[in-house]
């Protein structure tokens, strides 16, 4: 179960959560979306449906292009690739992940005496922060207010710091830079990875990605159900997700990585180390992805909006403590299922679900999130862990005439 947010963080991610939400409507019910998302529904459901196909496919054109691949079948096998390819650096730079989340990369690699610097502005602030959890999957600090922030930045570099973004964002960003000049890794993510072309493609508008890809290695983590044909359904995909994430037709940034840093600008004899990252290394992760293909392959059709956070009143109400980890509302719920076990999923609010359906109105894809939990709780009545849990909640209609506390 994730940590409770207070009232205070709840408005404050509210607030956020109706600027962002008027800020995309415009975008959401115009026709040119409406078109482009029926590309992209069958762009991920051709890619679901052909997923081994496609790895099989990006494992070659990958390594084909200098790029080495490490499959990762689990959590514990990434972290443990991730911490022998990082060595004996003691310092490493991060950009925003959400599959980073998924597998506790920043804990893991702390307790290995690793310090991770975050450089996305908001995953640096909530790091700051005990609980040290995110709210929205482009906006990690959505829950906290200006004022918040400002005092978790006084106390984090011990000096006054106004209420005021431009000096919250200049001081941030002075640390995040002193601190990468000394980093020599940079791990990322990555929104798509375009099989056929052996690319993987990355968006942002702050440009940390750019900054962290250049230095001297880049680890990339991506889940295999990020897995496209080509850089063209890629670039749809990101463009779909920008849409319904942010508001915007496009990101500040596009980033494409096909290969370590090169020029051929000498006689087009090819020459690696130009001015970006010399090793270039993707950890491809399962982590019950494989599973969730035989028995729900519809939660991997997800690319990552949040937008069922955004419209879900009970994520609207309990925030992160809806999900598991950086997966978060209902569909983190369904998604905790294959990635941990029935327990987990339990945990992380597999009865709190109100079956609603406002997140599959919401997404982009249509995803049919509340059918897919219906399901799970089906499964789990057969199960040993949700007889206690049943028989509280019986109770509770007994006493109370409702099944909530």
């Amino acid at each position: 179960m994730n940590e409770s947010m207070n009232p205070s963080e709840i408005n404050a991610m509210n607030r956020s959560f109706s600027i962002l939400d008027r800020r995309r409507r415009a975008l959401i019910e115009n026709e040119e979306t409406s078109e482009l998302k029926d590309v992209v529904k069958k762009i991920r459901e051709y890619s679901i449906s052909h997923l081994e196909e496609l790895q099989k496919i990006a494992i070659k054109k990958l390594q084909d292009n200098g790029i080495e691949v490490f499959i990762a079948e689990d959590s514990k096998e990434a972290l443990n690739t991730i911490y022998n390819i990082i060595g004996t650096e003691k310092l490493v730079a991060k950009s925003k992940s959400n599959t980073a989340g998924e597998i506790g990369l920043l804990d893991f690699l702390e307790n290995k005496g690793v310090e991770v610097l975050e450089t996305d502005l908001g995953d640096r602030i909530v790091q700051f922060t005990p609980q040290r959890m995110s709210s929205h999957p482009i906006g990690p600090a959505s829950h906290l207010t200006m004022e918040a922030i400002a005092k978790i930045v006084s106390k984090k570099f011990n000096q006054n710091v106004k209420s005021e973004p431009r000096e919250i964002q200049d001081i941030v960003r002075k640390n995040v830079l002193e601190e990468l000049s000394k980093c020599k890794v940079g791990i990322t993510g990555a929104n798509s990875l375009a099989a056929e072309d052996g690319s993987l493609i990355m968006v942002h508008n702050e440009g940390n990605i750019t900054l962290v890809s250049m230095l001297d290695t880049h680890i990339i983590i991506v889940g295999i159900d990020k897995l496209v044909k080509t850089i063209e359904e890629a670039i749809s995909v990101v463009k779909l997700e920008t849409i319904y994430a942010s508001g915007k037709t496009a990101p500040a940034y596009i980033n494409v990585i096909s290969s370590p840093s090169k020029t051929a600008d000498i006689e087009q004899i090819h020459l690696n180390d130009m001015y970006g990252a010399s090793r270039v290394v993707v950890v491809l992760l399962d982590n019950g992805r494989s599973k969730a293909l035989k028995d729900c392959p519809e939660c991997l059709l997800c690319i990552g909006c949040g937008s069922c956070v955004v419209s879900c009143p009970i994520y609207n109400v309990l925030g992160y403590e809806f999900g598991y980890r950086r997966h978060l509302g209902g569909r983190g719920v369904v998604f905790s299922r294959f990635v941990k076990d029935k327990k987990i999923c339990l945990q992380s609010g597999l009865y709190t679900c109100t079956l609603c359906g406002h997140c599959t109105i919401e997404c982009p894809l249509e995803i049919r999130i509340n059918y897919l939990i219906e399901e799970l709780r089906r499964e789990s009545v057969d199960s040993d862990i949700c007889s206690e849990v049943h028989r509280k909640i019986a109770d509770r209609i007994k006493d109370t005439g409702s099944p909530f506390l």
